[in-house]
């Protein structure tokens, strides 16, 4: 969304909201993009601002943007957001206060919380990721989703897992 505002304005074109939300509609319906809303999940609805839009295909960014360290960690947040639609769940970005979970995955009467993250390398990082799901007051199950060498286990009933194996499972 960023890039089509940046564009415009160096065109010297006036813009408005309605016009990127136009041009984003119109690569949602040339299946580029997905739109994923976001659910408040204290009031328990899908909020009708501020969703996220996913690649179709991941490679996409990388033909355009070519390979940065700092878009991995968006990809991988794509790629696990293209997983979950796949096998049937409706996607969601989680609101908890002022904090985003995520994705709430529900799948007729399933639900499952993930939170991705590249790495964890600190204290800060691991309670970012932890406490957001530590404040969901439900039993469903809970994932923290990385890539660094120390995945597995449980934290406080959370399961941290590698991304990769979250992939490849056939248990969700």
């Amino acid at each position: 969304m960023f890039l089509i505002s940046d564009y415009l304005k160096s065109e010297n074109r006036k813009l408005d909201n309605e016009t990127v939300y136009s041009y984003l509609e119109k690569l949602e319906k040339a299946y580029l993009l997905h739109r994923c809303s976001r659910y408040d999940l204290q009031g328990k609805e899908i909020l009708k601002t501020q969703e996220k839009f996913y690649l179709a295909d991941v490679s996409l960014r990388y033909s355009v943007l070519g390979y940065s360290e700092d878009s991995v960690a968006a990809s991988l947040e794509n790629i696990v957001y293209l997983e979950l639609c796949r096998r049937g769940y409706t996607v969601y970005i989680g609101k908890l206060g002022n904090c985003e979970i995520d994705f709430v995955a529900e799948r007729q009467n399933e639900k499952l919380y993930v939170q991705v993250t590249q790495e964890i390398c600190s204290e800060e990082t691991e309670k970012r990721e932890y406490e957001r799901l530590l404040q969901i007051r439900d039993n469903y199950p809970k994932y923290v989703l990385r890539t660094d060498p120390f995945t597995g286990g449980n934290y406080q009933g959370i399961k941290t897992m590698h991304i990769a194996d979250f992939l490849l499972s056939k248990d969700f």
